[in-house]
C-alpha cells in the first residue's frame, strides 16, 4: 500500500504501519462513497502531498433512464457507508483513529474534508438520506474527542459531583463566591511587595495562570475573566490609602487592574484567534463583554478610591459626550469632546476598566450604551481642558511643563507630540520632557501605560553611546540623563517597571551610565545633592537604582538561608540579570504581545551584553562579593586604594580624634585601624574632598567603614562622630550608601562585633516607644491568628544592637525624609536584611527607633516589624500556615469542619480599607505573602502545609462518619461536595507552596517531599483513618501535587521567555516522580501509607495528567510510561492505563497497538 510514501513518512514502525493502514482503509471506503456520488476520486501526488478537493454540489451526471445502473450505485454507496461505519464504530479502530489524529494531524484533517463533502452532499440531496451516514460521522468525532473519564464513584465508593468549581451547587458548600480563584488574588497581592522585583512580565506570568484556572476549574473564559477582573478590584480596594511609608501605593494595584490584565486578556485573545479561526475571535469577545457587564453586579467593589474619583467621572463623561453628539447628529462622534465642557457624568471603577479595554482593542464603544452606563451628573461648573490636548495644538511646552507633569497623557497621539520634543527640541525643551514622561503618564497613565514605558526606556537608551571613550556625549546629555534615572527610581516607578518585566533590560541600560559616570573625576570638591545634574549624582542615581534591581545586600542572609533549604541565591547575582537580559533579546518569537511590542530597541542595543563588557563595575562586583564572603586583609593589597581611604579618613574624621593623631589604614594589616601622626602636607587639604572618580572612591570605603567601625568599637572614635562620618561620606557621594549596607550587613552575619547600649546618649534610645511598638506588633500578629513571644531572650535593662546595626540605624535616622524615596532601597531593607542576620531579634528595637522618626509611617513599620517573627521561628510559620487555612476554610474543631459565615478570601488577604475593624487589622494571607520569601526552611513550610492538608481530608471524612446523634446525621456533607471541597484546599495549599519556594519547592515536593511522605510509616503514618479518610488522603494529595505543578509551569506549551524561568525543569521532575510511581507498583518500594491511600492517589494523579494537562505526558520517557500503564492494568484500570500511552506522543504510538491487539 506504500503507506510511508502515501502518507509522507520515511520509516514506519509498528504501531505507526497499523493505524496507518486503518486509516487508508477508511479513507479508502470514504473514496468510494465520494466517486460513486460523481466526485472525482484524490490521491497523493508523487511527493505524497494531497491535492485539493473542491465541490460544487451536482456531482455526476448520469443517465435517469438506467435505472439498473443508478440502482447500483445507490446500493455500493450505501453498503459503503455500512462497511464504513461497522469499522469506525469498533473501539480499538477509534483508539486507532484517535493516534492518527494525535500524531499525525495533517492526515487526519484530509479525512475530516472529505466527512464534510459528503455532510455536503447530503444537504443539497446529492447523497440518499441514511441514518448511517449520521452514525458515521458522530463515530468519527467520537475517535477525536473520547478519552478517558475516572469512575469516580468506583474510586470512592459513592457517587461523586464532577462539576466545575464555578458551578451553583458547587458554591452552595465552597468558603466563599470565588474562591475556586484563589490563586488570582495571591498573585496579585505578592505582586504588590514592593521588595520584590519580578525577572518576567507580571503580563505574562498572568496570562499563564489565568489559562491554568480556565483549565483546572473547568471554567468558560467569560468566568475566567470575570474572576480575573474581581481579584484585582478587590487587590484595589484593599489599597492601603490611608497609610503611609515607602511601599507602591495605589498607582501600582491600579496598574495591575487597568494595564497588566488587560493586556493578559489581549495575549489570550490573540492565541485564542490564532488556535482556531473566525467565528472564535467573535465568541471570546463576546465572552469578555459578558464578563464586563456582570462586574455591575459588585457595587461595593466598584466603588473607586477617592484619589481616582475624578479619573472614573472623566471615563463616564467621555462616554456621555459620545452619546450627546450622537444625539445631537454629529458627524463625529467625538469631535467635539473637548468642546463639550459642560457634560458631566458619574464614573466608577467599571468606567475605567472599559476604557482600558477600549484603548486595546478589546471591546468597542458599543458598551457606552449599556443600559445604565452613563448616569449624567448636573453641575454648572465647567470641566477643565487638558494640558495634553493644547501641547497638540501647539502651544509652547514649557509653559505646559508644571501641568503635564501632574496629568496623565490619555493618547498615543499625545505621547508622540511629546516625544518629538524629548528627541529634537532644544536642550531645556528635551529637558522637560524628560521630567514630564517619567512623571503622571507613566505612574497613571494606565491606558497607554505600555506605551509610555516604552518611550522612557528608548529616549535612555538613545543617550547611550555604543562607542567607547565617548564621555563627551554622556556629560553633553547629563541633564536629560539625570531625569530619566532620577524619574525611574521612585519606589512606585522601579514596581511598575518590574511589574511589566522589564528589571533585566532597565539593568542592563543602568550599567553603561554606572560605568562611564563612575570614571569621571567630579567638577568641583562639594558634596552632592541627588536633586541637582552632576557626574556623581548621576552616577549615584543609577548605581543605586541598579543594585536594587540587583539586590546586591542580600547575600549574607541568604547565603545561610540557602543552606537550610532556601534556594534563593541564583536570581541575585549581577550576571544572573545580564543573562536573563540576553535571553529575552534572543527570543524572536515571543508570543506575548506586551513583551514583544514594549521594549523594542535599535539592533545595536540588542547585541548580548556581559559583565565582562564593564571593567569597572566588573571590578566592584567582585570586591564587594570578596568583602561579604571573608575578612578584608585578603581583598585588597593596592596601595592606592588604601591611599584613597587614608585621604578619606582624614577628610571625615579631621577634629573627631584624640588630639595629636588621625585615624588611618594600616597597610601591613588592613583588618585594624590605627592612630598615627598626620603626615607632612596633608593639613591644608584636609577639610576639602578629593576630586577622584565614583569608582576610586567605592573600592576605599569598605576599608574606611572598618577602620572608622574598628576604632569606635574600641573607643578612639565616639558614636556621634561615626554616625557624622558616614553621613558625610553618604552626602559626598551618596553611592557610597552601598558599600555601608553592604558591609554592615556582612559584618552582622560574621557575628563578631560587641552590642551596644542605646542609652539615649551615645546611641538613639528606643525606650520611649519600643513598650507600644512590641504591643502592637504582638496585637497584629494575633489578629493574623499568631500567638508567639517576639522576645523569646530575658531583654536587659537598656536596649542593645550589635554595632554594625546601631551604626547603620542611626545613619537611616539622619537622612531627610525627601531624599527617602530614593535611598529607601538600599537603606531601609539592608537594615531588615541585618537585623534578620543578628543572632538575637532585633527588629522591633528598629522599629521603636524608626517609629520616632517617621511618626506617619508607624503603621507600616509595625507591620514591617510584625514579619520578623517568621524569619527565624518554625513555631511562628506554622501558627501562620494554619491560619490561612483556617481564615480561607473555616475553622476545624473535634477533627470537623465548622462552618462560619466569616471566611473565604476576604477573610484569607484582608478586607477593603473602609471595612478594616482596627487599623492593625492584619490577614493571615496578607503577611505570609509579605513574609514566606523569607522563611528559615522551605522543606519545614512544605511539610506543614501537607499536614494541614492531611487533618483537611480527615474534616473531610469526618464530617462523612455516621457516628453523629440521629438527629445530626442529616446535617452531614454530602460527600459529592466533600470531593469538590478538595480542589479548594489543593488551590490554597498549591499557591502557597508556590509563592514560598517557586519552582525550586515545587521541585522538591515532586522529587524529594511526597515520595517521602507516602514511604513514611509509624502511627501517623498516611492511610491509618479508616477506608474514607484514607481514599481522601490520596484523592487530596493528588490535587494538591498536581496543582502546585501546573501553578508554576502551565498547562501546556508556555511563552519562550516563561518557559525559560518556569518550564524548563517540568520533563525531567515529571518524570521523576512518574518514575517513582511505576517503581512502587511494580514491587521494587515498599511503601509505609495504606494500600487505599496509595491506590486514591495514583489513580487520581494519572487521572488529573490525562483529563487536565495532557501535553506533560509526551515529555514522560517510553519506559517510565510503560511501566506506569503495566501497575496500571494490574489494578484492573486498563482504559486509565491506555488513555495515557495514547497521550505520550509519536513513540507510544507501537506500545499502544500491541495492547490493543494483545
Amino acid at each position: 500500500m506504500q503507506l510511508s510514501h502515501r502518507f509522507g513518512f520515511q520509516h514506519l514502525d509498528f504501531g505507526h504501519t497499523v493505524i496507518l493502514f486503518v486509516l487508508s482503509l477508511v479513507d479508502m471506503l470514504i473514496d468510494c462513497i465520494l466517486d460513486d456520488c460523481g466526485l472525482p476520486v484524490t490521491s497523493a501526488d508523487e511527493h505524497g502531498n494531497r491535492k485539493d478537493m473542491n465541490f460544487n454540489g451536482k456531482g455526476r451526471s448520469f443517465d435517469r433512464g438506467d435505472e439498473h445502473r443508478e440502482h447500483l450505485r445507490r446500493k455500493n454507496i450505501l453498503m459503503s457507508i455500512e462497511v464504513v461505519e461497522k469499522v469506525t464504530a469498533n473501539k480499538i479502530t477509534q483508539v486507532f483513529l484517535r493516534l492518527v489524529n494525535r500524531n499525525t494531524p495533517e492526515n487526519f484533517n484530509y479525512l475530516l474534508r472529505k466527512l464534510h463533502l459528503i455532510g455536503a452532499l447530503k444537504k443539497k440531496n446529492a447523497l440518499s438520506p441514511c441514518n448511517l451516514l449520521d452514525s458515521l460521522i458522530v463515530n468519527i468525532q467520537n475517535a477525536i474527542s473520547t478519552g478517558y473519564q475516572l469512575d469516580r464513584k468506583r474510586l470512592l465508593g459513592v457517587p461523586v459531583s464532577i462539576q466545575p468549581c464555578s458551578s451553583a451547587i458547587y458554591s452552595i458548600f465552597v468558603t466563599g463566591k470565588g474562591s475556586c480563584w484563589i490563586p488570582f488574588d495571591m498573585f496579585m497581592e505578592n505582586a504588590m511587595d514592593g521588595r520584590h522585583l519580578h525577572t518576567i512580565s507580571s503580563v505574562e506570568y498572568l496570562t499563564e495562570l489565568s489559562k491554568t484556572l480556565q483549565v483546572l476549574n473547568r471554567a468558560t473564559w467569560q468566568e475566567t475573566f470575570q474572576a480575573l477582573w474581581i481579584s484585582a478590584l478587590r487587590l484595589v480596594q484593599r489599597g492601603p490609602d490611608a497609610s503611609e511609608g515607602p511601599f507602591p501605593h495605589l498607582d501600582s494595584r491600579m496598574c495591575m487592574l487597568l494595564a497588566i490584565i488587560p493586556l493578559s486578556i489581549a495575549t489570550i485573545v490573540k492565541e485564542e484567534a490564532g488556535n482556531l479561526k473566525g467565528e472564535t475571535t467573535s465568541v471570546i469577545r463576546g465572552q469578555l463583554v459578558s464578563s464586563l457587564q456582570i462586574l455591575r453586579q459588585f457595587f461595593g467593589l466598584l466603588s473607586p478610591p477617592p484619589a481616582t474619583v475624578h479619573l472614573a467621572n472623566a471615563a463616564a463623561r467621555k462616554a456621555a459626550v459620545v452619546l450627546s453628539n450622537l444625539k445631537t447628529g454629529s458627524e463625529n462622534m467625538y469631535s467635539s469632546f473637548k468642546d463639550s465642557s459642560s457634560i458631566k457624568a458619574v464614573g466608577n471603577m467599571l468606567h475605567l476598566i472599559v476604557e482600558a479595554c477600549i484603548a486595546r482593542n478589546l471591546i468597542d464603544a458599543s458598551a457606552y450604551f449599556w443600559p445604565g452606563y452613563v448616569v449624567p451628573l448636573k453641575e454648572s461648573s465647567p470641566v477643565q481642558a487638558s494640558p495634553w490636548s493644547s501641547l497638540v495644538e501647539g502651544s509652547p511646552l514649557i509653559e505646559l511643563k508644571d501641568a503635564l507633569m501632574v496629568t496623565p497623557a490619555s493618547s498615543v497621539e499625545e505621547l508622540e507630540k511629546l516625544y518629538s520634543f524629548a528627541v529634537s527640541g532644544s536642550p531645556e525643551e528635551k529637558l522637560a520632557a524628560s521630567k514630564i514622561l517619567c512623571g503622571a503618564s507613566l505612574l497613571r497613565g494606565w491606558n497607554i501605560q505600555e506605551h509610555v514605558v516604552q518611550m522612557v526606556l528608548k529616549l535612555l537608551s538613545t543617550f547611550l553611546p555604543l562607542d567607547s571613550g565617548s564621555e563627551g556625549r554622556y556629560v553633553q546629555h547629563m541633564p536629560m540623563l539625570h531625569a530619566l534615572v532620577s524619574g525611574i527610581s521612585s519606589i512606585d516607578t522601579v514596581h511598575i517597571l518590574s511589574l511589566y518585566g522589564l528589571v533585566p533590560e532597565v539593568a542592563s541600560m543602568l550599567m553603561p551610565l554606572c560605568e562611564n559616570f563612575g570614571s569621571l573625576p567630579p567638577s568641583d570638591h562639594r558634596s552632592c545633592k541627588l536633586e541637582e545634574a552632576s557626574v556623581y549624582s548621576v552616577f549615584s542615581c543609577a548605581f543605586l537604582s541598579l543594585l536594587r534591581l540587583w539586590k546586591f545586600h542580600r547575600p549574607p542572609i541568604e547565603s545561610a538561608l540557602s543552606r537550610r533549604g532556601v534556594s534563593v541565591w541564583s536570581e541575585l547575582r549581577l550576571d544572573f540579570l545580564l543573562l536573563l537580559r540576553n535571553s529575552h533579546s534572543s527570543l524572536k518569537n515571543l508570543s506575548n504581545v506586551t513583551q514583544s511590542s514594549i521594549f523594542e530597541l535599535d539592533p545595536p542595543f540588542q547585541k548580548p551584553l556581559y559583565i565582562d563588557s564593564f571593567p569597572k563595575l566588573r571590578a566592584w562586583y567582585f570586591q564587594n562579593q570578596a568583602c561579604i564572603a571573608s575578612t578584608l586583609s585578603s581583598a585588597c593589597s593596592r596601595t592606592t586604594v588604601l591611599h584613597v581611604a587614608n585621604m578619606i579618613l582624614k577628610i571625615i574624621c579631621h577634629n573627631k580624634v584624640p588630639k595629636g593623631g588621625v585615624l588611618s589604614v594600616n597597610p601591613q594589616s588592613t583588618a585594624n585601624s590605627t592612630t598615627s601622626s598626620s603626615p607632612a602636607g596633608v593639613q591644608e587639604d584636609m577639610c576639602q574632598w578629593p576630586t577622584l572618580p565614583a569608582w576610586e572612591i567605592l573600592e576605599a570605603v569598605p576599608f574606611v567603614l572598618e577602620a572608622m567601625l574598628t576604632s569606635c568599637a574600641h573607643g578612639r572614635l565616639s558614636s556621634r562622630d561615626l554616625v557624622t562620618g558616614l553621613r558625610d561620606l553618604a552626602d559626598f557621594l551618596p553611592a557610597s550608601l552601598a558599600a555601608i549596607v553592604s558591609y554592615f550587613s556582612a559584618e552582622v552575619t560574621s557575628g563578631i562585633w560587641k552590642p551596644v547600649m542605646l542609652n539615649g546618649m551615645d546611641w538613639p534610645s528606643p525606650a520611649a516607644t519600643l513598650p507600644v511598638v512590641e504591643s502592637e506588633i504582638k496585637e497584629a500578629l494575633a489578629f493574623a491568628g499568631v500567638h508567639i513571644n517576639i522576645c523569646p531572650r530575658p531583654r536587659s535593662a537598656m536596649p542593645m544592637l550589635p554595632l554594625p546595626i546601631a551604626a547603620l540605624m542611626s545613619l537611616s535616622i539622619t537622612v531627610k525624609m525627601e531624599e527617602f524615596s530614593h535611598l529607601h532601597g538600599i537603606i531601609s531593607q539592608g537594615i531588615e536584611i541585618c537585623a534578620t542576620s543578628s543572632s538575637w531579634p532585633t527588629m522591633q528595637i528598629i522599629g521603636a527607633l524608626w517609629s520616632q522618626k517617621a511618626r506617619r509611617w508607624h503603621d507600616f513599620i509595625i507591620l514591617t516589624c510584625s514579619q520578623s517573627p517568621f524569619t527565624r521561628d518554625n513555631t511562628a510559620v506554622a501558627q501562620l500556615i494554619r491560619s490561612c487555612f483556617s481564615s480561607f476554610l473555616g475553622p476545624l474543631v473535634d477533627g470537623r469542619s465548622c462552618s462560619v459565615a466569616n471566611r473565604g478570601v476576604a477573610n484569607l488577604l484582608g478586607q477593603s480599607s473602609d471595612e478594616k475593624a482596627h487599623r492593625l487589622a492584619v490577614a493571615p494571607g496578607f503577611l505570609y505573602m509579605r513574609s514566606c520569601r523569607l522563611f528559615p526552611n522551605n522543606t519545614f513550610v512544605c511539610e506543614e502545609i501537607l499536614e494541614v492538608v492531611i487533618e483537611r481530608a480527615h474534616a473531610l471524612a469526618n464530617d462523612r462518619s455516621s457516628d453523629r446523634p440521629a438527629r445530626l446525621r442529616s446535617e452531614c456533607l454530602p460527600l459529592s461536595a466533600a470531593s469538590s471541597l478538595v480542589e479548594q484546599i489543593a488551590s490554597l495549599a498549591a499557591t502557597m507552596l508556590c509563592h514560598a519556594g517557586g519552582v525550586n519547592l515545587i521541585r522538591l515536593l515532586y522529587e524529594q517531599i511526597m515520595p517521602t511522605l507516602l514511604l513514611s510509616g509509624g502511627e501517623a503514618k498516611l492511610g491509618s483513618g479508616g477506608m474514607v479518610c484514607s481514599i481522601i488522603e490520596g484523592y487530596t494529595l493528588a490535587y494538591v501535587l498536581l496543582f502546585s505543578g501546573a501553578t508554576v509551569w502551565g498547562v501546556g506549551e508556555t511563552s519562550p521567555a516563561y518557559t525559560l524561568i518556569y518550564t524548563s525543569k517540568r520533563q525531567r521532575v515529571l518524570d521523576r516522580h512518574l518514575e517513582f510511581m511505576a517503581r512502587v507498583m511494580e514491587g521494587n518500594i515498599v511503601l509505609g501509607c495504606g494500600d487505599a491511600t496509595w491506590r486514591s492517589y495514583v489513580l487520581c494523579f494519572v487521572n488529573l495528567l490525562v483529563s487536565f494537562v495532557p501535553a506533560w505526558v509526551p515529555e514522560v520517557k517510553l519506559n517510565t510510561l510503560q511501566k506506569l500503564a503495566s501497575g496500571l492494568r494490574r489494578w484492573h484500570e486498563g482504559d486509565l492505563a491506555l488513555s495515557l500511552l495514547e497521550l505520550g506522543g509519536a513513540k507510544t504510538v507501537t506500545s499502544v497497538v500491541e495492547s490493543l491487539l494483545r
